[in-house]
């Protein structure tokens, strides 16, 4: 398979994820978050979908596209393990929605870090919230879900409290 068809696999998979996990939300209270602006796009896409919960991006720095940069006070900046130990503190475990590609293209590297991650990202979710990933996540309290119609199988994962 060709790195373009890999490229459109997660993004397909991606967008079909998020929507799904958007709609089965979108009667929760609490906010959503976006872990890793990058260009903006996916921000953008739940900026766009979801106008009831206050969306939160954590990043190290903001290089986003105009059109796809978050207010500033929706703008959590740092290094992802320092920053979601914080928003513990200050949220708890009240996200309805958290989204995470912050992985990069050594999917060695990526499960590194994904097993790294999974421990800080787990109890920011409310009950019932939906988390919705690039990569392979582990908790040990969240079931993963069937993927939606769309999505490739292995290039988005879905996670539920």
């Amino acid at each position: 398979m060709s790195r373009l068809d890999l490229f459109i696999d997660r993004m397909v998979s991606q967008r079909a994820c998020l929507d799904a996990a958007i709609a089965q939300t979108a009667s929760m209270p609490g906010p959503v978050f976006e872990l890793g602006l990058g260009n903006g796009r996916t921000f953008h896409h739940l900026r766009e979908r979801i106008t009831a919960r206050d969306i939160y991006v954590f990043e190290r720095a903001i290089a986003s596209h105009p059109d796809s940069t978050p207010a500033e006070d929706r703008v959590i900046l740092g290094d992802v393990n320092e920053t979601l130990v914080q928003a513990l503190a200050r949220f708890g475990a009240t996200a309805s929605l958290i989204h995470a590609d912050l992985g990069g293209h050594n999917r060695e590297k990526n499960d590194i870090f994904a097993r790294k991650v999974s421990p800080l990202v787990e109890p920011l979710l409310a009950p019932g919230g939906l988390m919705v990933a690039s990569d392979r996540m582990y908790f040990d309290n969240l079931t993963e879900m069937p993927l939606p119609d769309g999505a490739v199988k292995g290039r988005c994962f879905i996670y539920r409290r």
